[in-house]
């Protein structure tokens, strides 16, 4: 599994060190020059990138004419394109919208499992996989996995629940050929529990980061509540209101979590 770690822009060039590819968030292309120009240079560098469409950022798919012109621009490696929170059919619609435009011959269209329930969901991956769709995304936050695995902790269970989610989906025939990143976490040690799949090739999740910046150090609990820090409010930190050892500490138990 290939891992990255969205971090804060005082973070970006440290992050080479730790990240096995770059995730990148097309609507900060645009307002951020300095981060702009990171992803310019990973360009040139020949880096890995998987652009986003940012929904999990604005609630929304980034503007369209924007995600077209950076996808063009940087030519990922990998492009989600826009998709609409549990939502399996408008997902699905925007998915076959997507397939008419010409991107560049080296970056991979992705498409972003959504759906109301367990079922809806298992619809959605089956109608990405007719348009074409060969790797998908399934995302860490759907209410829904609550109630697929319940659990005194919200979080607990709904990192459990997308292991479950996930563990079906590998397993249906008609999917065999399908690949899986996995987007975000609820709780780091749900990675622990995949045992290595092949099928699953990425992760991006800013988890280890973020609770360095709340200054929390990972531990060997089963249960560590979610952090509350997000990219959205900590992007500009500056780098003196970070502790440097934690955040290597914190990366480096995530990564040992995926190899145990």
């Amino acid at each position: 599994m290939k891992i990255s770690h969205e971090v804060p822009r005082c973070l970006l060039e440290e992050s080479r060190e730790y990240n096995q590819y770059s995730y990148c968030l097309p609507h900060l292309l645009d307002i951020d020059e300095e981060y702009k120009n990171f992803f310019y240079e990973e360009k040139a560098r020949g880096r890995y990138v998987i652009m986003d469409n940012s929904l999990h950022e604005l609630s929304h798919a980034y503007d369209s004419k924007r995600l077209l012109y950076w996808v063009k621009e940087l030519e990922p490696d990998e492009f989600i394109v826009p998709d609409v929170w549990m939502d399996c059919h408008q997902t699905a619609a925007q998915a076959k919208y997507w397939n008419q435009f010409e991107l560049p011959e080296k970056t991979k269209r992705i498409a972003v499992i959504q759906g109301k329930d367990k079922n809806d969901a298992y619809l959605c991956a089956g109608l990405l996989s007719e348009l074409g769709y060969d790797k998908l995304c399934v995302s860490y936050g759907a209410t829904w996995y609550n109630d697929f695995f319940p659990h005194s902790n919200a979080d607990m269970g709904k990192a459990l629940g997308r292991v479950r989610f996930v563990q079906g989906l590998l397993n249906l025939d008609h999917l065999k050929h399908i690949k899986l990143h996995l987007l975000g976490c609820a709780s780091p040690f749900e990675f622990s529990l995949y045992d290595k799949h092949p099928r699953i090739e990425s992760i991006d999740t800013s988890n280890p980061i973020m609770m360095a910046l709340e200054g929390k150090k990972y531990n060997n609990s089963l249960v560590m509540d979610k952090p509350k820090a997000n990219m959205n409010d900590h992007f500009n930190i500056n780098l003196d209101k970070i502790d440097l050892n934690l955040v290597t500490y914190n990366v480096n138990k995530f990564k040992s979590f995926l190899e145990n």
